[in-house]
C-alpha cells in the first residue's frame, strides 16, 4: 500500500476523525470582496490560530484544483486578474490531513450587462413604511441578485429571486429600519452559469426618515420672483444637523454643509439655483442630516412653492372673481385673482404661509397632475 496510493485515497474518501480532531477548522475569506469585477484581483485568505505554513486551495466541486500555493503570515493566495474561469466554489485545508474550511463562493462580476433598479414609490421612505426595489433588465436573466451596503461599508447579499423570460425582480424592504437603509445594487445571472453575474446595476441610495425633527425652508427673494432673478433658497434647523439636502418634486438637487446661523441663531445651508428661469417654479422641500449617519434624513420641511413669472409681482391684495377655482387636499382656501388686464388670471395657492403664482392652462394642467382639481365657481 504505497503513499501515492494513500494520498488518493484520502483525496476522495472522509478524513479520519482521529485526525481531524488534531487541528481546528479552518476560515476563508476574501478581500476586497467575494464579488470580483471581471479583470480585477482577489485575495484569499485561509485563517487559522495553529502555527500552520502549507495550505492547499481548491475547488470544492473536484472539477479543478489550483496548483498549491505556499502560505506565510496571512495565508494569502492572490487570484486574478479574474476571468470567468476563476468563477466558483472555493475551501482551504492544511497540507496534511486538516479539516477543510466552509466553502466560499467567488463571484465574477461583469460578464453581462448591467441591469436596471429603481425604487417604489420613492427613495425616501417614512420610519416603519415598506420600499420596493425593482429589477429588470433587457438580458434575460434567470435570477436577480439585491446587494446592500451601509454606511459602515458593509457588503452583503440582501436577496435574490428566480425570474422568467424579461419579467422583473420586486423585492420588499422594510418595514425601514436604519438598519435597512443603505446603498442598493443589483445583478443578474444565468442558470448555466450561476458564478458569473452581470455588471452591478447603478446604485440607489434609500434613506429613512423621521427619525428627527423637520427643518424649514425659504426663498431669500420670497417664492415669487421675476425671470433673471437670482433664485437661493435657504434650508435651517435648531436641530445640530451638519448637512442639508433640497429636493424639487422628488428629485435630490445635492446636499450642502451648514455654514451659518439665522438671526435666530439656526443653522441653515444656503441653495443658490443661479437666475431664476421658468423651469425652476415648482415645489421644493429639505431635509437636515448628520454626516455620521448619511443614510438617516429628518423629517421634510414644510413644501414651498416657487413661482418664476416673466412679469413683476402682483402689486397689493387680490379679490376673488368667480371664474373657477383651483382645489387642492392639501390646500387653504384658494384664492382666484386677476390683475387690471381681465384676459390673464392668476391664481394664488396659500399653503402653509407660501404663496405661487400660477398663469394659465399650462400651469393649471400641471397642478392638476398633482392632484388638484378644476372646480367651476
Amino acid at each position: 500500500f504505497s503513499l501515492v496510493a494513500f494520498s488518493l485515497l484520502c483525496c476522495v474518501s472522509p478524513v479520519s476523525p482521529f485526525l481531524l480532531g488534531k487541528y481546528e477548522k479552518l476560515s476563508l475569506s476574501a478581500w476586497p470582496s467575494p464579488v470580483v469585477p471581471l479583470g480585477q484581483t482577489v485575495t484569499l485568505q485561509c485563517h487559522s490560530h495553529s502555527p500552520l505554513k502549507r495550505f492547499r486551495l481548491f475547488k470544492t466541486d473536484g472539477k479543478r484544483r489550483l496548483s498549491e500555493l505556499q502560505g506565510h503570515h496571512f495565508n494569502n493566495f492572490t487570484l486574478g486578474p479574474v476571468t470567468g474561469e476563476h468563477a466558483g466554489s472555493y475551501t482551504c485545508s492544511e497540507a496534511y490531513w486538516s479539516a477543510p474550511s466552509d466553502p466560499l463562493e467567488i463571484v465574477v462580476s461583469g460578464v453581462f450587462q448591467k441591469p436596471s433598479i429603481s425604487a417604489h414609490p420613492g427613495p425616501l421612505v417614512q420610519q416603519g413604511q415598506n420600499v420596493t426595489l425593482r429589477c429588470h433588465s433587457l438580458v434575460m436573466f434567470d435570477k436577480f441578485i439585491l446587494h446592500h451596503e451601509n454606511s459602515t461599508g458593509h457588503f452583503q447579499r440582501r436577496g435574490e429571486m428566480l425570474t422568467g423570460g424579461y419579467a422583473p425582480a420586486d423585492f420588499s424592504i422594510g418595514p425601514m429600519t436604519l438598519a435597512s437603509a443603505g446603498t442598493y445594487r443589483c445583478y443578474g445571472s444565468l442558470r448555466r452559469s450561476p458564478y458569473e453575474w452581470s455588471a452591478p446595476s447603478d446604485p440607489v441610495d434609500i434613506m429613512i426618515t423621521g427619525l428627527s425633527k423637520k427643518p424649514s425652508l425659504s426663498a431669500q427673494r420670497g417664492p415669487m420672483v421675476r425671470s433673471g432673478e437670482n433664485v437661493t433658497l435657504v434650508c435651517s434647523s435648531e436641530s445640530a444637523f451638519d448637512q442639508f439636502h433640497l429636493l424639487r418634486e422628488g428629485v435630490n438637487l445635492g446636499r450642502h454643509l451648514a455654514g451659518g446661523q439665522s438671526p435666530r441663531r439656526a443653522l441653515q445651508a444656503e441653495f443658490p439655483l443661479g437666475p431664476g428661469t421658468p423651469a425652476h417654479s415648482g415645489v421644493y422641500r429639505c431635509y437636515g442630516s448628520f454626516t455620521c449617519s448619511p443614510y438617516s434624513w429628518s423629517n421634510s420641511s414644510d413644501p414651498l412653492f416657487l413661482s418664476v413669472t416673466g412679469e413683476q409681482p402682483l402689486p397689493g391684495p387680490c379679490f376673488v372673481v368667480p371664474v373657477q377655482t383651483l382645489c387642492c387636499p392639501t390646500l387653504c382656501h384658494p384664492e382666484a385673482c386677476s390683475t387690471t388686464d381681465s384676459s390673464v388670471l392668476h391664481y394664488l395657492l396659500h399653503m402653509d404661509h407660501s404663496l405661487v403664482v400660477v398663469k394659465g392652462p399650462s400651469y393649471l394642467s400641471e397642478a392638476m397632475s398633482q392632484s388638484c382639481r378644476v372646480t367651476q365657481a
